[in-house]
């Protein structure tokens, strides 16, 4: 595999190929690829499935699905709308020619000669013809491709009305804090008419535009970039100190051999062999972590080309439309940047030589020496955004009333965002878990064999519930509209809170005896990776979260009304027991790493900085005995479920 090289800015490129564009398609998330790579990407995510429903976008893994879902998955990346910014940035060497859409929807293709600037579809001669003698489209405005294709600042200027991807033709004319999504008339009336924070962008738009600036984010996009590249260049530096390490073991065997020449001549050949394997293969990782930062650099950059055209040629509206997105985007950034850093790793090469040297002779070959590797994490500076994260105010939009025919009296016990926004509950009461609609409307339901205590979320199409009375995990398929279960995890104590822990594994917690209880890094087939206790007189009722990095645990004690912090080895960093805090149980992180735990008794919840400090306690709005929480990362919506009369009802919140 060649090396990824840290290239100069030399225009926009697809993230998958690394070429510059062609056929630039977007996605929801604002991420384009070639129509090409694409395709190939929904390809091979639709091997994986029998029946895709949705995809992962390559760059920020959020889910994306082509509106019109009944077309086969071979033409699915057809329809994601051309990005036609990207496009007018593209160098003269690199644009590819148009194509008329008409033509290209009956399965023929044929060169553009102008587009339509009130339908925005590119045309060839001959449907220019036909277009032109229809009375309803004498007055559209046509423009030559050559107009269209070199002026970036005119492409801006057609896309004002930026029309709503679900509702074609529609203009975006609302945008709602509830759900932090901009909506056409139609949008509003089916699925925003009864939120409590809809605003007329006509009128909002200065305020909402000052603070999300396309300059400070443009900022930030490149410092992005540059932890990439620095990331790139500590790989390339790890590669030439395994090289070193590498000719050190062979300068080492000779000195050996100057005592034991006949049998070390074949260890030294096994070393060398052995050396320049782990070598290639380390070399061949590093560079496949280069290439994919090198892919995630061209996103960053593409993000930032559409965020300057849109600061320097668009309107307030696609100022803040296009900020808006980036804003989504440069989060899922930093965190992807954060693993990369987490998991950097320095390998180091030796000889294990047997200390009987008098026996040497009568030894086999591997029993006189291996070469080894181990791994060391580096220390690396903390990254973070250069904007301040401290507005994350919590702020009552709504009060969602369930519509669940499950019978009376359900206790929700775990809730999590789903792929696509869908939400699934665990009812500790019916010993179920419940799928919802993006709209927090009644899918499905799931009969378990115990009472669920929580949930979190394994991958695109699993989810891991922990069985309280069973001593259990259950793992699930959720697929589409379908819930089945894929395989059951028993463990050595009761089961209480769990969460996801990256590269398909969990931390679970639970009651152990003797006033102790513990947590433990599993994977998804019950290989218990480590276990390390704590104090907790009480064998339920704990709840454990992680942070961004998966390099902290947070444990919520009821029985003691504090939440506990440790590291990964298991050494505690900080308790959090106020006053103020009784019961505590659900707890969850944001993006930003704050933390939010839940005061069953007290009635509240408390808002932590990432050091345990107290930012925020939410008294008002919050329902009698709250019970569990959870983050939607990417719109920083936050739910709460409770125990009290009103268990049916959700409480969202929105981080301000």
């Amino acid at each position: 595999m060649a090396a990824a090289k840290i290239e100069t800015d030399d225009g926009p490129c697809c993230p998958i190929c690394l070429e510059q564009f062609n056929i630039p398609r977007q996605l929801p998330c604002a991420h384009s690829f070639c129509e090409n790579c694409l395709q190939s990407h929904i390809t091979t995510q639709n091997g994986k499935h029998t029946k895709l429903t949705y995809f992962k976008c390559p760059v920020c893994r959020n889910s994306a699905s082509p509106y019109i879902k009944d077309r086969p998955t071979s033409e699915w990346a057809t329809l994601f709308p051309v990005n036609t910014v990207l496009q007018s940035i593209l160098p003269a060497k690199s644009k590819v020619d148009r194509l008329c859409d008409a033509c290209n929807t009956e399965g023929t293709t044929a060169p553009a000669h102008g587009f339509c600037v009130v339908c925005k579809e590119s045309m060839c001669r001959d449907c220019l013809k036909a277009h032109r003698k229809l009375k309803v489209a004498k007055d559209h405005t046509i423009l030559s491709v050559e107009e269209l294709d070199c002026n970036p600042e005119h492409v801006m200027k057609l896309a004002e009305g930026f029309t709503c991807l679900e509702h074609d033709g529609e203009d975006i004319k609302y945008y709602c804090k509830n759900h932090k999504l901009p909506c056409c008339a139609t949008c509003f009336i089916k699925s925003h008419k009864l939120c409590s924070k809809v605003i007329d962008l006509k009128e909002e738009l200065p305020a909402l535009l000052s603070a999300n600036k396309p300059v400070e984010i443009i900022a930030d996009m490149k410092k992005i970039e540059s932890h990439l590249k620095k990331f790139m260049e500590m790989n390339e530096s790890s590669i030439n100190y395994l090289e070193t390490q590498v000719n050190g073991l062979t300068a080492e065997m000779k000195k050996i051999r100057k005592d034991i020449n006949d049998v070390l001549d074949k260890l030294e050949e096994q070393v060398k062999t052995e050396g320049n394997r782990l070598y290639k293969e380390e070399v061949i990782r590093k560079q496949e972590e280069n290439h994919q930062c090198l892919s995630l650099i061209h996103a960053v950059r593409n993000s930032h080309y559409l965020l300057e055209a849109a600061h320097k040629y668009g309107s307030n509206l696609q100022k803040f439309l296009m900020a808006e997105k980036m804003t989504s985007q440069l989060h899922s950034y930093y965190n992807l940047v954060g693993e990369k850093y987490e998991k950097t790793e320095t390998i180091r090469f030796e000889v294990q030589i047997a200390s009987p040297i008098k026996s040497i002779l009568s030894l086999s070959l591997l029993e006189l020496g291996k070469v080894v590797a181990t791994t060391s994490s580096n220390t690396l500076p903390l990254i973070c955004s250069s904007r301040p994260m401290k507005d994350c105010d919590v702020e009552k939009v709504d009060v969602i009333d369930l519509k669940v025919p499950t019978g009376n009296r359900p206790g929700y016990s775990g809730v999590t965002f789903l792929p696509e926004d869908r939400v699934l509950l665990a009812d500790f009461n019916k010993n179920q878990c419940i799928l919802l609609s993006p709209s927090y409307q009644f899918i499905t339901n799931h009969t378990l064999t115990s009472n669920p205590w929580n949930i979190c979320v394994l991958d695109d199409q699993e989810v891991a519930l922990s069985l309280f009375n069973q001593n259990e995990i259950q793992i699930l398929s959720v697929i589409g509209d379908i819930i089945r279960p894929v395989r059951t995890i028993t463990t050595k104590y009761n089961c209480n809170g769990i969460a996801a822990a990256g590269e398909r594994r969990m931390v679970v917690n639970g009651y152990c005896g003797n006033n102790k209880s513990q947590w433990s890094l599993i994977n998804t087939r019950g290989d218990v990776k480590y276990t390390h206790q704590y104090d907790s007189p009480c064998n339920y009722f704990n709840c454990i979260a992680l942070n961004n990095m998966k390099t902290r645990v947070y444990v919520s004690v009821y029985a003691n009304n504090s939440l506990l912090c440790f590291d990964m080895d298991g050494r505690k960093l900080f308790t959090y027991s106020p006053d103020n805090l009784r019961g505590t149980m659900g707890v969850a992180v944001d993006r930003y790493d704050n933390i939010y735990i839940i005061g069953t008794n007290s009635s509240n919840f408390h808002q932590l900085s990432p050091d345990g400090s107290v930012r925020q306690v939410v008294n008002t709005g919050v329902p009698k005995r709250p019970r569990a929480i959870c983050i939607h990362q990417r719109k920083d919506i936050l739910i709460i479920t409770n125990t009290s009369n009103e268990r049916r009802k959700l409480y969202m919140y929105q981080l301000k």
